[in-house]
């Protein structure tokens, strides 16, 4: 009996964390955290935002910010970016690709804009227009080209 009364706490346990996991809310742009707000009125001023929503999972939150022309910007919990992706007609903004990635690809990439860029733990990876992945490491050194 203990077992199975064991059994159905850690099954009503589970469903209870799913059902808190993955819960995106739109929010006022004002909500994002100042970090997030600042490098969107920096590297995007002339964008007009379309939707901006938090992703509360049960440990973690994320914000995306959705730009009328399809870019979207993905922020951590305290609103440093993740991930910032652009539509085709359009590319990350040189001012927000840190100065020595910048460097690299104005001597090895010169006609070739950024459309995706996102930074973890480990480093930084870059798509290019021509459909090239660069990997670069947390020292900005290059490590991949796929």
């Amino acid at each position: 009996m203990k077992r199975v009364l064991m059994l159905l706490v850690c099954v009503f346990s589970l469903s209870t964390v799913t059902m808190w996991a993955g819960n995106d809310k739109p929010i006022q742009f004002n909500e994002l955290p100042a970090t997030a707000r600042t490098f969107v009125q920096k590297h995007f001023p002339q964008v007009k935002v379309a939707l901006t929503k938090v992703d509360s999972d049960f440990f973690d939150k994320d914000y995306d910010v959705v730009f009328v022309n399809g870019d979207k910007i993905e922020f951590d919990k305290n609103g440093n970016w993740k991930e910032i992706m652009c539509s085709s007609n359009s590319s990350v903004p040189s001012t927000a690709i840190p100065a020595q990635i910048r460097t690299y690809l104005t001597q090895n990439y010169p006609d070739v804009s950024v459309v995706k860029m996102e930074q973890d733990r480990k480093g930084y990876e870059v798509k290019l227009s021509n459909a090239r992945k660069l990997e670069f490491d947390k020292q900005f050194r290059l490590i991949d080209i796929d």
